[in-house]
């Protein structure tokens, strides 16, 4: 697929690291996804671009760098889908490519938990942008639901699919109701609730934790919960991000304020 890469509209040398300075700061960028630090030099050095906001040379020296670089590659354009492409069937095809690569990844490395994480974000995004009803009707619910959970069961700690499937949940219940949800989906709002909050003690400076748990809360009780969805939303805007990617969530966070 042709790649056309918008630049990282908010440059900051404090996310601009190289390799070394990367890898030292390797616990703090990483709180998120519990990925493992990498042996491979080409692999940090996507992970490099990733961080500092360089999207597309993330996604080229991570396929090049294959193995773990797949999953630098397919973070990098996931990302760079939700927030920076701008035409519409770009940022599905973006999101399904994306899937497909993390796909293939866990195929040929099982045990690595952000290649399931990773395949059920890109086709949970893909899956927003064609109508979360359509999605579930052409069964992708049941898939990402299966993702999530063997990345969870892989990596207990992995705070972003902690987030990830707490938002699954809530999507489906706003979708399909509570009890469909619960009995075709497996789908509860305490459950929702719960991993959302296993989120934030993972990782207390996420921003895209308290974002996703106020639309949680929003879809699974309605305007009863608006203060506190608010409250979620005033928190994300003021954390200090440590990389583009965190970046991103706290302005999305700003802008939804405004």
């Amino acid at each position: 697929m042709a790649r056309k890469w918008a630049k990282f509209p908010y440059p900051d040398r404090s996310i601009d690291r190289d390799d070394a300075a990367v890898r030292k700061a390797w616990a703090r960028l990483h709180r998120g996804d519990a990925e493992p630090p990498p042996e491979d030099a080409a692999v940090l050095a996507a992970w490099t671009a990733f961080h500092a906001g360089r999207f597309g040379d993330a996604v080229d020296a991570g396929l090049a760098a294959g193995g773990a670089g797949v999953i630098a590659a397919a973070k990098a354009q996931a990302i760079y889908a939700t927030y920076l492409e701008t035409n519409e069937k770009a940022k599905l095809a973006k999101f399904e490519e994306a899937a497909g690569w993390a796909d293939a990844r866990r195929a040929k490395s099982p045990k690595d938990a952000n290649a399931h994480y990773l395949y059920a974000y890109a086709l949970g995004r893909y899956s927003q942008g064609i109508s979360v009803a359509k999605a579930l009707a052409q069964g992708y619910g049941g898939k990402i639901k299966e993702a999530l959970t063997t990345a969870i069961r892989l990596e207990p700690k992995h705070a972003d699919a902690h987030i990830a499937y707490g938002a699954y949940q809530s999507e489906v219940i706003d979708k399909v109701g509570g009890i469909v949800a619960g009995v075709t989906y497996g789908a509860k709002k305490d459950s929702a609730v719960e991993h959302f909050e296993k989120a934030i003690k993972l990782n207390p400076d996420s921003a895209i934790a308290r974002i996703e748990y106020a639309n949680g809360l929003l879809m699974l009780y309605g305007k009863s919960r608006i203060a506190d969805a608010e409250k979620l939303y005033q928190a994300a805007a003021k954390v200090a991000p440590a990389d583009a990617m965190e970046r991103l969530d706290v302005e999305h966070a700003r802008s939804e304020l405004e």
